[in-house]
């Protein structure tokens, strides 16, 4: 009954299928580890969000990768508070203030690296602005890239004297009269009454649109997947009641092509022809 498995048409249909399962598979589980991947990037960027991160020297952690991006850094040198800046129009929490951001000079010489001590609420205002620590100190805080102007909430054109719109080697170079890095540290425990800015994970670490378009492309392979042996199953299924009505005799047995001398039977009007007319002997008798 299942002889027509081994017909050309069958052959293509299955060797189909062998290969369409297996590949619709592997692609359904490839999505599926970059999504997994996003959700223990974002785990972990939470974690380094709260401050329970290992601290690592700051000169470890640069320059700055996807990977060191947020995690905790500590420097010793002093702050430089005569080139101390505010980064006005910041949101925490729903609340519109400003970040405080003092350059430090690190001790070992290397190039400064702006700290964003704490954000305070209202309007920037340097009077508000604690002084920074005097003398040597270190600091605790997370490292973060340097701010991209489109994804600013705050303000950037504008700026009154002693404010910064984005922060970032870019801006502060232009208010700077030495070398500073392309990154910045949040501290993690602000002096009072500042709070402390939160930590922002880089792009694409995130459970962002990305991510659940990864989840959504795997649910899109193995649906293939499973299409693909339905549609088998169900070929094979109506192929298997055709043998069994053929079988039964409830269908008529598909016609075999015609002979190629014809059907072996001559039309009635050539028969005809062919035969020998007798009407002309028969004249001849009766004269």
């Amino acid at each position: 009954m299942y002889r027509f498995l081994l017909t050309p048409r069958w052959w293509a249909i299955n060797v189909f299928v062998v290969l369409a399962v297996p590949i619709c598979l592997a692609a359904g589980t490839w999505q599926l580890s970059r999504f997994e991947d996003q959700v223990d990037s974002h785990r972990a960027h939470e974690e380094l969000a709260e401050g329970t991160g290992e601290v690592r020297p700051l000169a470890d952690l640069l320059p700055l990768t996807t990977e060191t991006v947020g995690q905790q850094a500590e420097v010793t040198g002093s702050y430089d508070p005569e080139h101390q800046l505010l980064v006005p129009e910041r949101m925490l929490e729903g609340e519109r203030g400003f970040y405080v951001l003092t350059p430090l000079w690190p001790a070992d010489g290397s190039p400064a690296i702006p700290v964003v001590r704490g954000w305070l609420p209202g309007a920037a205002d340097p009077a508000t602005a604690p002084e920074p620590p005097t003398g040597e100190v270190t600091v605790v805080g997370a490292l973060q890239a340097a701010e991209s102007p489109s994804k600013v909430s705050g303000r950037t054109e504008g700026l009154a004297p002693g404010e910064l719109g984005v922060i970032g080697a870019a801006s502060l170079i232009n208010v700077l009269p030495y070398e500073i890095e392309d990154a910045w540290i949040t501290v993690r425990e602000p002096a009072a009454p500042m709070a402390a800015v939160p930590v922002t994970a880089p792009t694409g670490t995130g459970l962002d649109l990305d991510a659940f378009q990864n989840l959504g492309y795997t649910a899109e392979w193995f649906v293939f997947a499973a299409f693909a042996v339905f549609m088998w199953f169900r070929l094979f299924r109506r192929e298997v009641e055709q043998q069994r009505d053929l079988e039964l005799g409830l269908l008529d047995e598909p016609a075999g092509p015609a002979p190629k001398g014809g059907t072996g039977r001559e039309p009635a009007g050539d028969a005809a022809a062919s035969e020998p007319s007798d009407q002309p002997a028969a004249g001849l008798a009766r004269s």
